[in-house]
């Protein structure tokens, strides 16, 4: 097939755009940069556009149709206040996304992500009531009800896939807006004591990067539309995850605990994965320890993977 992926020098973008090469699908990559890393596509051989999707997209409209879209493009700097600019990027971004899609007929598979779930109970499921935190949450939940807006003007309805907390390799150029998973390695691969929010009893669900490019890819042939969780259904503490770091690096650091100074994480998310594994067929391969052993074999763990 013929694919477009949005937001392709990014930490997911990148990974799915590899995958999808990989098997077989001539793949576009359209991003504008701005917080992508051009690292991530050093192996990718595939078009690559600089455009920015929430301004002008008379670049991509004159192309030859796509027949999948995926969008990954986003602001993901969950500590941006400035409400304008994260509502113009993120939901304008997907308007003018799923305008073409409109015209070319293609199918949409965009991120979401759990922050609409807020401080909602837990097993976290696409039926709750919405509690997003902060304005990134909220507009990824705008983004959900555009998407309803759409459905009938597209050929095929739209899927979101909410993302719980993501992690693997192609992240570093994040910094510290990176996985918590590599951000404590970093730390412990230079001798020093990781820090986690006292008392590090707080719980999330860690899925790792290959299990959501699967369930992006299982999604092309969904019948279904609307919103589906993607993580790994368990959550693990800050404590356990230190636990699975220092046995994964044969370190023996204690956690170093300081006050969280955000008042919109949330306590414990956990991916019910029910209607994920009925409309996608997504089953994750991963828990923690494997998927922080996959990491490590991959070398970029804790590491610097750009310059």
């Amino acid at each position: 097939m013929r694919i477009l992926v949005t937001g392709g020098a990014g930490f997911i973008g990148s990974n799915l755009a590899s995958q999808l090469v990989s098997a077989g699908h001539e793949v576009v990559v359209a991003d504008d940069f701005s917080s992508a890393h051009w690292s991530n596509l050093v192996g990718f051989r595939g078009e690559v556009l600089t455009v920015d999707v929430a301004g002008d997209v008379s670049s991509l409209r004159g192309r030859n149709p796509f027949e999948v879209i995926f969008h990954q493009a986003s602001i993901t700097d969950t500590t941006v206040l400035d409400q304008r600019k994260m509502m113009l990027n993120n939901v304008e971004g997907f308007r003018n996304i799923l305008k073409l899609a409109q015209e070319w007929k293609s199918r949409v598979i965009w991120a979401g992500s759990a922050s609409v779930y807020g401080r909602g109970k837990a097993p976290n499921r696409e039926s709750a009531a919405p509690g997003p935190l902060n304005v990134y949450g909220y507009s990824k939940l705008a983004m959900e009800r555009l998407a309803e807006q759409y459905n009938e003007k597209l050929s095929r309805p739209a899927i979101g896939l909410r993302y719980f907390n993501v992690y693997g390799p192609s992240e570093d150029h994040k910094g510290k807006f990176a996985s918590m998973i590599h951000q404590l390695a970093k730390q412990m691969r230079a001798g020093k004591r990781p820090r986690v929010f006292t008392a590090g009893e707080q719980r999330r669900d860690f899925v790792y990067i290959d299990d959501v490019v699967r369930a992006n890819i299982n999604a092309i042939k969904s019948t279904q539309g609307g919103v589906f969780n993607v993580g790994s259904g368990k959550s693990w503490t800050f404590n356990e995850v230190v636990a699975e770091l220092n046995r994964a690096l044969k370190t023996n650091l204690a956690p170093e605990y300081f006050d969280n100074p955000y008042s919109f994480t949330q306590d414990r998310t956990e991916a019910d994965l029910t209607e994920s594994r009925r409309g996608l067929g997504y089953e994750p391969k991963f828990d923690l320890a494997r998927g922080i052993d996959a990491y490590l074999a991959s070398g970029t763990l804790g590491n610097r993977s750009c310059q």
